[in-house]
């Protein structure tokens, strides 16, 4: 028990060191009008470097990482189909696409998957 608390005493006195250091060595150190401005190829910009992120883009993508996701935890299914027994695979695969046709179906009951307004 003692060991344990120990170990985690250490990795949160070095995880702590690391972010110090971290920060410490991220700062900048000069604070200039010309550095801080955006870069188009020498010329003056002709407008804000900070446009609006299209929620709608950040939605989508955000919405294909999770699907993503879930389909590369489907994939391990077809491997494990003769190491186990048949039913529970079929009950845990079933579950698994229901849960996933319930995500797709709430997503586009919101209207998320609709590009035009």
């Amino acid at each position: 028990m003692i060991i344990l608390l120990i170990s985690i005493l250490v990795t949160l006195i070095i995880s702590t060191v690391v972010m110090i250091l971290a920060s410490l060595l991220s700062k900048k150190t000069i604070m200039d009008r010309e550095k801080n401005s955006p870069f188009e190829c020498g010329f003056d910009p002709k407008g804000s470097a900070r446009l609006p992120f299209s929620l709608r883009f950040f939605l989508i993508a955000v919405i294909f990482l999770i699907f993503d996701v879930e389909i590369t935890l489907l994939l391990p299914l077809a491997i494990i189909i003769n190491f186990s027994n048949i039913s529970a695979w079929i009950l845990t695969g079933f579950t698994f696409i229901i849960i996933l046709l319930i995500g797709l179906y709430h997503e586009w009951n919101q209207g998320a998957l609709e590009w035009a307004y």
